[in-house]
């Protein structure tokens, strides 16, 4: 067999490959965005500072701990008339010892692809969680009293995983949430609304209620906004979910709302 003859078939077996990654990956996001039954959404602990506060906060999370987050779903789909009781059933897979792999800093299009992959390689390697899920959450905790800001958490739509970087403190378990709801609406589609340069949210979509009168301050946050605009270049980050509301552009993108 000739070096070219070989040279096609690897060619094509790489593109086999990308095709059935490709393939999974729609068929992975048609089915978290039908709403036909519950999206089944498992959270997995991870030290992120291998600090004794952030074992001791992981040792004492409980399943019941995200019901909020199970509520604010829910409360915003009857808002849409979504015929779904309970449109997200959040579940606590316990504590992992490895962390996923880093994000490439201001990487070419191929590095970011490529850690895509690995970062769904090392989600699908260390899935041991025993129910059937479709979104996985790796929540890194840090101690707040070692560390005063965390790394930018994510959520990526090919593979249904969310990275999120968060506080191992009881007073700010709900705020993480608001984190957490944050990355797992962007792994079933919907994209951020904000300026990344200034943080502020994007009128009118990055706001709770862009027909208020007068228009500052608002007094709830649009999830993918993710702050709440209290002037037009002051944003204030929402304390817990109870601030926070789903925006029509948002339902639009998570096939909640259909566009007339």
């Amino acid at each position: 067999m000739s070096g070219g003859m070989i040279k096609n078939i690897r060619v094509l077996i790489l593109l086999y490959i990308l095709l059935m990654v490709a393939v999974a990956a729609w068929l992975a996001k048609a089915r978290s965005t039908d709403w036909d039954k519950p999206l089944n959404v498992v959270v997995y602990a991870i030290n992120g500072d291998g600090s004794r506060a952030s074992q001791n906060y992981i040792s004492n999370i409980e399943d019941s701990d995200f019901d909020n987050i199970e509520n604010f779903f829910e409360s915003s789909a009857k808002r849409y008339q979504l015929p779904l009781n309970k449109p997200v059933d959040v579940s606590f897979a316990g504590e992992l010892t490895v962390k996923p792999p880093l994000p490439p800093r201001k990487g070419s299009t191929l590095s970011v692809m490529l850690w895509s992959l690995k970062l769904r390689y090392w989600a699908w390697k260390n899935d041991d969680y025993p129910y059937p899920e479709d979104v996985q959450i790796f929540a890194l905790y840090f101690d707040p009293d070692q560390t005063s800001t965390v790394a930018h958490s994510l959520g990526l739509q090919k593979g249904l995983i969310g990275v999120v970087n968060v506080f191992a403190s009881k007073k700010m378990k709900k705020e993480n949430h608001v984190i957490i709801a944050h990355e797992l609406l962007h792994t079933v589609g919907a994209i951020d609304k904000y300026n990344p340069d200034t943080n502020q949210p994007l009128y009118p979509i990055g706001y709770a209620n862009s027909q208020q009168s007068p228009l500052y301050p608002q007094t709830k946050a649009e999830i993918m906004a993710g702050r709440i605009a209290i002037t037009e270049s002051k944003a204030e980050q929402p304390r817990e979910l109870k601030q926070v509301v789903l925006g029509e552009a948002t339902a639009i993108e998570i096939n909640w709302l259909k566009i007339n």
